[in-house]
């Protein structure tokens, strides 16, 4: 699926989840579906879970948070003594 289709799965409406982008048709966060992850679900673990959400939806959320952090600049999450 090309970038674009994957993007459109996620939108932004200040009506919904306080603007934070979601899985459209959903109120999932695209945030909640990384920590889940992140914190060790598979996709098929998530798919039991939330009836309806596809692969494609997951993939546009790791799209759309690639996309979001490509022109960020990043301080250390933790400084090292010196």
């Amino acid at each position: 699926m090309e970038d674009q289709a994957l993007l459109r799965r996620i939108v932004i409406d200040p009506k919904v989840m306080v603007g934070k982008p979601v899985i459209r048709g959903t109120r999932l966060t695209v945030d909640y579906i990384l920590n889940l992850l992140a914190h060790g679900a598979s996709v098929e673990e998530i798919l039991e879970e939330y009836e309806g959400l596809t692969e494609e939806d997951i993939r546009a959320c790791l799209l759309f948070a690639s996309r979001s952090l490509q022109e960020t600049a990043f301080m250390p999450l933790e400084v090292k003594a010196a």
